[in-house]
């Protein structure tokens, strides 16, 4: 049974499903359910593991696992993240973007980063400002993660990232291109107040 501080923890601590979460979610499926299916085992799920970095809830990863049958982990630096992650039987790792994986590890990366520009002198020291701030231009989270994505993604793998208008699509792409990925949008939805982009990012 879930107790008080638990659904306190999942309320303001632990980022939950909203709109961009089920666009990443239904972009990635959509694409990995398109890919051609691997020669080397009677089930080419065995071979393939994908990753969502800043997995919050767990919910995307699990979306992505049940539409797919794919093996996806979920890793977070909130531990308020990964319990609820696991809770949802997402296999959980506590970690700071890539850091602690191996080389070539995954077939693929999801992030939904951190995307809301926020002036320093208006950022509060908590998990929910550390799950939605991305620095003065957005981009403080997205720019570390593509300089490091390339090391634990397998040579012909690819990065599902969500992006946010108000990040700038097009700075984000010119990263991307700079670590030697090529993008292409997958999926965009309009909001009053921005257009979230799904970006495919391949090598």
């Amino acid at each position: 049974m879930t107790d008080l501080a638990d659904r306190r923890d999942a309320e303001t601590e632990v980022y939950q499903p909203a709109e961009d979460s089920n666009l990443l979610a239904e972009a990635a499926v959509a694409d990995l359910q398109s890919l051609p299916t691997d020669d080397r085992a009677d089930d080419p799920a065995d071979d393939f593991l994908a990753l969502e970095v800043g997995t919050g809830s767990g919910y995307v990863a699990e979306t992505v696992a049940d539409e797919t049958g794919l093996r996806v982990l979920g890793s977070d630096l909130n531990p308020h993240a990964c319990r609820q992650a696991s809770e949802r039987g997402v296999e959980s790792v506590r970690a700071d973007l890539l850091e602690p994986f191996r080389d070539d590890a995954f077939d693929a990366v999801l992030f939904n980063a951190p995307y809301l520009p926020t002036d320093p002198d208006d950022e509060r020291d908590d998990w929910m400002e550390v799950a939605l701030s991305g620095g003065e231009d957005g981009r403080a989270v997205i720019e570390p993660f593509l300089e490091s994505v390339g090391r634990p993604l397998a040579p012909d793998g690819a990065v599902y990232l969500l992006v946010s208008s108000l990040t700038g699509v097009e700075e984000v792409v010119g990263l991307a291109e700079a670590e030697g990925f090529s993008a292409v949008a997958l999926q965009d939805e309009s909001f009053p107040f921005e257009t979230l982009t799904v970006l495919k990012l391949v090598r």
